[in-house]
Formats: C-alpha cells, structure tokens, sequence
C-alpha cells in the first residue's frame, strides 16, 4: 500500500515540485502538466504499481483542500453571489448526476441506474483548484473566478451526498425518494451544525487563551479533521462540517491571528495544499494504467466511447444549465434586474466552459468500496474509476487549454477591475486620513518640535496627495500626468532598495563581523518589507 511505502511518496513529491516547475517554465497550467506527466511516468517498465485505500481517501484528501477552499473564499462575495452559486453548486449537479445515470445506464450494458447516480455523483463536481489554476494569469473576471470558487465548495458537498447515497442504494438494493429527501436535509443540516459547533470552540480557543505562531499552526492544521471526523462518526457531512467551519473561521480571522500567525499560515498552507493537489493530480496519471488493466470484461476501446460519450454529456450538460440559469431568473425577476447587472453572453459562456474537473472526482472514484457486504467484488468498480478519470482528463486538457485563446477571442472587458482599483485608493485614502488625525490629536506637540515625528506625518500626507492625483487621473482628467508612471517606478526603487540591504547584509554574514542570530533577525525584516512592497504592486 501507499501509505507504506515512505520512499515512494517522497519520490512522487519530489517530481510533483520537479514537474511544475516545469510547467511554469513551458506556461501550462500544472493540473495538466501533472496528469500528463503522471502518464508518461506511469508507461517507464519497473514504475510501481500505486494503489490507495478507499477507505482513508476522504479522510487524507478532502478535509485540508475543502478547509482551505473555504478559508480563501470571502463569505461577502460568497453570499453576494450566492443564487449563482447556488444554481451551480446544488441544481446543476442534481442535474448532472441524473443526466449520466440515464445515458449510462442507456449506453453501458448491464450498468444499473444506481451506478449510473454514483457514476453521476463522481463527475458531477467541477475542482475549483483545476479552475482557478488554469484562470490564473488570465485575464478573467473577477466574478467568473468568485463564482466557480465558491460553486466548488456547495457542489463538492452536494455531489459528495449523491456519492453517499447511490453507494448505500447499490449496497443494500434499497432507495426510497421520500427517505432519502429528509436524510439529506438531516445529513446536511447536522453536518453544518457540527462544523459551526467545533469552529466555535476553535474560535474561543485562538481568542482567549495564550497562543504562538506554532500552536496557531497547530491547531489551525487539525481543525478541518476535527470537523470531518465527528460529522462522520455521527454519520453526517463531514464535507460540509468542514466548509461551514472553515467560512466561520474566515470570517473572523482578524480577531484570531497576530501578524506573525497571518504569515506562517499563508506559507503552511500553501505548502500543503499545494502538496495535497500535485499528489493527487500526478496520481490520476498514475493510475490510469492500473485501471485499463482491471477493466474485466469491457474491452479498451468500449470503455474509451463509454468515457467519452459522459464527457461530452457532462461538458455539454454543464452550458445547457448554465445559460438558462444566467438569463431565465432576470426575464422573470425584476428585481434580480434591477439588483443584478447583466452577465453578458461572453462571461456566462467562460463558465460554462470552465468545468474541469479534478481533485473530488478523483477522491470519490478511488473511495468506492471494493466489495459489497455479501464478500462479492463491487461491480463495475473499475469502468467506474476509468470513465472518471477520462472525464477529469478530457475536460482538464481539452477545456484547460482551450481558455486561454477562449478568453483572447472572447476579449471580455474587465470592468470590475476598475472599481476595484479606485477602491484600493479610496482606502488608502481613508487610512492615511485616520491615521494623520491620531497623529494630530496625540502627538501634536512631537511633531511640531521633533523632526522624526514630522517626517512620519509629511509621509502620510504625501500618501494622501499622491492617491488622489491618482484618481484624477483615472477619472480621465490627464493620461500623460507624471504620477501614472511615478509609483511604479517608485516601488521598483524600494524594492530595489531592499535588495541592495539584502546583498550587504550576505556579505556582512560571510566576514563573520555580526553574529548570526542578529544577521538572521535582519534578514527577516527586509522579507516582510519585501513581501509588502511586492503586495502593494500587485494590488495597485
């Protein structure tokens, strides 16, 4: 197994960062890179072959990717957007999932309407990681991106419901609607309460009591298995324990961390998920040849039309909802209308496009058991796991490439881009004005006979002056005014700055003149300016 085999796993670790790099290199999306790779690795005679328990691929995979999914979503953009969001994350899987049980169970002989719903309840969830991955340097709206993003959270845990459901109907031979209707609001009702209960206690824990950086880390790592694994063992949704709980935690964030906890989070966490979706995505490429080998009676060729055929439905299923769902709402609502500006064709078409799928398919697929409760083999089982992975590939490469050219042909004009960098200025108006006032009202007699002082206030009214010759300028007054190329320019001198402190100080480390530890210290200081100046050129 897997999980014994230490040598193996840091073997695929290494070549997942070896890999993307790679791909940042050759400018391809790494999901799609890593399952490629994964392949090519996988056709070298003497690979190993990799096979991983069903029974701890939720409780390994699924509870660190949803809590940080969660973590970076902002709950007032989620809820701002929620009846999209909604539409997507819980009537297009229903929808999905009941569209491929019927062609399933149409086109594949002997294939049950059960498995056709568990098939269905697999592919159904588009992966947020594939999709904001492969958007990322692109030029997409921030609504398209806030949009599959918090999609991926609702329909991973309503698509992970379906899962449950068809396993437990292939299991025991029965399924009734009307039982099934009220275990799902009980499973998922339940399940958000727990994760709203244990969020709570964390909550009170990082506010009351004595913490460090580590101990925040800590807990901040056990806290997604905490929920999953008590909804679980109270058989309720440990995916949605874990979403509603992690959106909690984000949404007081600022109350729980010092700065030192903000910065060694954001770093673990990057780490870790990164580490997590590489796996997981190298293992589809992986396993691939595992699978075609255990595929039993279907031949190749069978299972590759079965697979493409609930490709092309799931791709095409995904725009015929999407479109009516965009437009149908404003046509009979006049106030969504007024409320709600116009998508437009362009936008709504990219996310219907963008329904790769990913980490969640792929963690439903390899968790189906390997044998019913009479002993007997779990039929099916690998078509199941095959057609899957040829959905998650076809629509990683085919749809992840494709955006690119399909943004560039679309040219979709982004204008909250615009609102969101007069904002940015408005802010850094209001900031400055609150703090000159503090400034003003407590140190006014500092800075009238201390030079220090007043240099510190003269350097937040320039802030103040420079902002607002900036929204002059973006209210169109002047396109050539010096200001619109002084800033960049500016910063690039600060960073350049801290880069000439940075080799003094290596060379200071070489002759040995200063201790290490005081080097070190010194060191970390030109790193949070540098990540501030660099924060600060990014967000305008």
């Amino acid at each position: 197994m897997i999980q014994d085999n230490l040598l193996l796993i840091l073997s695929l670790l290494f070549t997942i960062s070896m890999l993307t790099m790679i791909s940042s290199r050759v400018k391809i999306p790494y999901p799609i890179f890593l399952v490629i790779g994964g392949i090519l690795i996988s056709l070298i005679p003497g690979i190993p072959n990799i096979a991983l328990d069903p029974e701890l691929v939720f409780l390994i995979f699924l509870p660190p990717l949803l809590y940080a999914a969660a973590w970076n979503t902002s709950w007032k953009e989620f809820w701002r957007l929620r009846r999209a969001i909604s539409m997507l994350g819980f009537g297009l899987v229903i929808f999905t999932s009941a569209a491929v049980a019927l062609v399933s169970h149409a086109i594949i002989p002997d294939f049950p309407l059960a498995f056709g719903f568990l098939l269905g309840g697999i592919i159904s969830p588009p992966d947020a990681v594939a999709a904001t991955s492969v958007l990322q340097g692109l030029k997409a709206p921030k609504r398209v991106v806030t949009i599959l993003e918090g999609e991926s959270l609702v329909n991973d845990a309503a698509s992970l419901i379906v899962f449950r459901f068809a396993v437990a109907a292939i299991l025991t031979g029965q399924f009734a609607v009307l039982d099934a209707s009220r275990t799902f609001f009980l499973v998922a009702g339940m399940g958000i309460a727990i994760g709203l209960a244990i969020a709570f206690v964390i909550f009170a824990i990082h506010r009351f009591l004595p913490t460090t950086p580590a101990i925040d880390a800590g807990i901040s790592l056990i806290s997604p298995y905490i929920m999953y694994v008590a909804a679980e063992h109270f058989h309720f949704s440990g995916v949605l324990s874990v979403v509603t709980g992690g959106l909690f935690l984000t949404y007081h964030s600022h109350k729980l961390f010092s700065y030192e906890s903000r910065l060694n989070l954001l770093s673990l966490w990057d780490t870790l998920i990164f580490l997590l979706n590489g796996f997981v995505f190298i293992l589809i490429g992986l396993e691939l040849p595992v699978i075609i080998d255990g595929l039993g009676d279907y031949s190749v060729s069978e299972a590759i039309i079965y697979a493409l055929i609930i490709s092309l439905v799931t791709i095409v299923i995904r725009i015929v909802w999407v479109f009516p769902g965009a437009y149908l709402p404003r046509m009979l609502s006049r106030k969504i209308r007024e409320k709600e500006n116009n998508p437009g064709w362009k936008a709504t078409f990219l996310v219907a496009w963008s329904g790769m799928r990913g980490v969640v398919s792929l963690a439903s697929a390899l968790a189906v058991p390997l044998f019913l409760t009479n002993g007997e083999a779990f039929p099916h089982r690998n078509l199941i796991l095959f057609i899957t992975f040829v959905v998650i590939i076809i629509t990683l490469v085919l749809q992840g490439l494709s955006l690119r050219p399909l943004i560039r042909v679309l040219d979709i004009q982004e204008n909250e881009k615009d609102g969101l960098e007069t904002q940015s200025m408005l802010l850094r108006i209001q900031l400055a004005e609150t703090v000159l006032s503090f400034i003003d009202t407590n140190y006014s007699e500092q800075v009238t006979n201390i030079e220090t002082y007043k240099r510190v206030r003269d350097r937040y009214e320039r802030m103040i002056e420079v902002t607002k010759k900036r929204l002059e300028n973006e209210a169109g007054t002047s396109d050539d005014d010096p200001v619109r190329f002084y800033l960049p320019m500016y910063r690039r001198m600060l960073v350049e700055v801290v880069d000439v402190r940075r080799q003094e100080l290596n060379r200071a480390r070489v002759s040995g003149e200063y201790s290490e530890e005081l080097i070190r210290e010194r060191e970390r200081e030109l790193d949070l300016e540098e990540a501030r100046l660099k924060t600060m050129k990014t967000s305008g």
